[in-house]
């Protein structure tokens, strides 16, 4: 089916530093940061090219740059080591892949690509995502490549205090993630991060479950979460968006709108997620004080935002 829309929307995380210790320059090297993942993903859509593609290159970036925790700006769990956490989703077919608790791969949205197009699986974890990687010759980085020293301050200050650390000590929950629709009327989803500051016990959240944390199915939508990410798991938001405009006819915006800010505030569940609908309408709520996004579609100016 020939389509005219294309759109494209991204996150980088929600929960955002908060505004009174948020600096110009930093601002803008985030803004950068955004708009350099939204040019990549939106060049491909431009060009004719699938959303999943689209997704793909969008999260790439957002991986590549170290202010965000995925990839390279990847936090540090309790052993001081870098676990990381990815999924994608294609809308037409609901083919997915998925990998979680993977260490070195320098973008862990193409390992979870990789899931989805050479093997039979969903998810992978571990060792054995680690040992697949090695099979496709993902190049290893070393763990220089995802050394920050923000994110070692905070893995310091976390230790110190003995607690898990949802990101910054503002909770930010950083994840990184990206929506697409495609000009033959495709829609996809991509999710990446690197987890909890100080996790321990090989913890997931729900940025690699497909349908708590990333969903794409071509008559609904296709969403990309980021928040706290175990009460996304027990909303199975992703999904349930998806439901409500199944089962009960809701549009996009009314079915994210009552899933992220009436019923997930209601389980204490903080975030956002990015979303957008077979017509290429797009939604980005969050019920935190920020959320790192970005979207762009036809027809509409680039829109890239922090705060509310």
């Amino acid at each position: 089916m020939s389509h005219s829309t294309i759109a494209l929307a991204l996150h980088g995380g929600a929960g955002t530093i908060l505004r009174e210790t948020m600096t110009p320059e930093l601002q803008a090297q985030y803004q950068l940061g955004l708009q350099t993942a939204l040019d990549a993903g939106y060049a491909i859509l431009e060009a004719g090219g699938s959303a999943i593609d689209a997704v793909a290159a969008t999260v790439s970036s957002l991986e590549d740059c170290p202010l965000f925790n995925a990839g390279r700006g990847s936090v540090f769990n309790h052993i001081g080591e870098h676990e990381m956490d990815a999924a994608i989703m294609a809308g037409n077919n609901l083919a997915c892949g998925a990998v979680a608790g993977i260490q070195g791969v320098r973008n862990p949205v193409q390992l979870a690509r990789a899931v989805m197009e050479e093997t039979e699986h969903v998810l992978l974890i571990g060792q054995g995502a680690q040992t697949f990687a090695q099979t496709q010759d993902f190049p290893l980085q070393p763990a220089s490549y995802f050394f920050t020293q923000q994110r070692f301050d905070q893995w310091q200050q976390a230790l110190q205090e003995g607690r898990v650390q949802l990101d910054h000590t503002e909770k930010k929950f950083g994840t990184v993630g990206a929506v697409a629709l495609d000009i033959r009327g495709d829609l996809a989803a991509a999710t990446s991060t690197g987890g909890m500051t100080n996790k321990q016990f090989g913890r997931v959240g729900d940025s690699p479950i497909i349908g708590a944390g990333t969903w794409a199915a071509n008559d609904t939508c296709a969403i990309s979460c980021t928040g706290h990410g175990e009460l996304f798991i027990k909303a199975a938001v992703a999904h349930d968006i998806h439901c409500l405009m199944s089962y009960k006819g809701l549009s996009l915006q009314e079915a994210s709108d009552l899933v992220v800010l009436e019923k997930l505030v209601k389980i204490g569940g903080e975030g956002g997620l990015v979303a957008v609908d077979a017509q290429g309408n797009i939604s980005m709520p969050f019920n935190s004080d920020g959320m790192y996004r970005a979207c762009k579609s036809s027809g509409r100016e680039a829109q890239v935002l922090i705060y509310k």
